[in-house]
């Protein structure tokens, strides 16, 4: 490993839920992309399940529910951290969302995004990761979580020179990979929208106010690519999908949150074109 570089704490709580989506509850923070795929599947199926958002500030102790729309209905927590301890009383990680609560055993049930995305689609059967695709979905998911989607964060919380080079490089081949794609494609996989799309989307929608910016992926802008623009373009158009974009709860999370990177806690005011909205 390229001395310097981000590594990424893996998920902790990986079962698969007992019972139906009534049994359980949903808390996300739209500021995370990671919670917005679980959002974003939620919405545009349909899946009936409660849903908690977090506020988007996070300081030392973690993900917070401060009140107003900040807030859990079902365990009143103030912070997610106790969600964790419920789950694990000697659980020391990051405390991280999606998280999907049984709230019949009164825990975590899963705490990857990736798998919770799956969940949805299977209590729902809407058909997003179809079986004859499932391969192709896979690999596409592999390659463009390394590069891209986490790829954004290993170039903005880089320790050294090689480390970020080495993950901005694979950033925008990435971005030339999926452009190349799309100029034969509608979507990832074909003609019809994935799981693939959904998990994908969230990054797109936050690189140009802030991964360009605040996690130093200047190279090029998510505007400069037509393939990729439009098909954000007809990802953010599907219904209730805008209703899982915050753009202020995205730009104050990131510009607040991060000292080490924007230590006056200044948000940036644009882009004055994001190009999808």
């Amino acid at each position: 490993m390229t001395t310097g570089a981000f590594v990424r704490q893996q998920s902790q709580f990986r079962d698969r839920p007992e019972g139906g989506p009534e049994r359980h509850h949903l808390y996300v923070a739209l500021a995370c992309p990671w919670s917005q795929r679980a959002a974003i599947v939620r919405a545009v199926t349909g899946l009936e399940i409660g849903i908690s958002y977090a506020h988007p500030f996070r300081d030392e102790r973690g993900w917070a529910f401060g009140g107003g729309r900040f807030t859990d209905e079902i365990n009143g927590f103030e912070f997610l951290q106790q969600a964790y301890d419920a789950s694990d009383p000697s659980f020391e990680g990051r405390v991280s969302v999606p998280v999907l609560w049984d709230k019949q055993e009164g825990r975590i049930v899963n705490d990857e995004s990736a798998d919770i995305v799956v969940i949805f689609d299977e209590w729902t059967n809407a058909g997003l990761y179809p079986e004859a695709k499932r391969a192709e979905i896979d690999e596409l998911n592999g390659w463009i979580y390394d590069e891209f989607q986490n790829g954004v964060y290993r170039a903005g919380f880089s320790r050294s020179q090689a480390a970020y080079d080495e993950a901005f490089r694979g950033v925008f081949s990435a971005l030339d990979r999926m452009e190349a794609i799309l100029a034969d494609r509608v979507y990832l996989a074909g003609d019809e929208i994935t799981l693939a799309d959904w998990r994908l989307l969230p990054t797109l929608l936050r690189f140009d106010a802030v991964y360009h910016t605040h996690f130093r992926c200047n190279g090029r802008r998510l505007i400069e690519y037509p393939n990729l623009l439009r098909y954000t373009r007809a990802l953010y158009s599907q219904p209730r999908v805008a209703e899982t974009f915050a753009l202020d709860e995205i730009k104050e999370h990131y510009y607040t949150t991060h000292d080490e990177l924007n230590p006056k806690r200044i948000i940036p005011a644009g882009p004055l074109d994001l190009g999808f909205v």
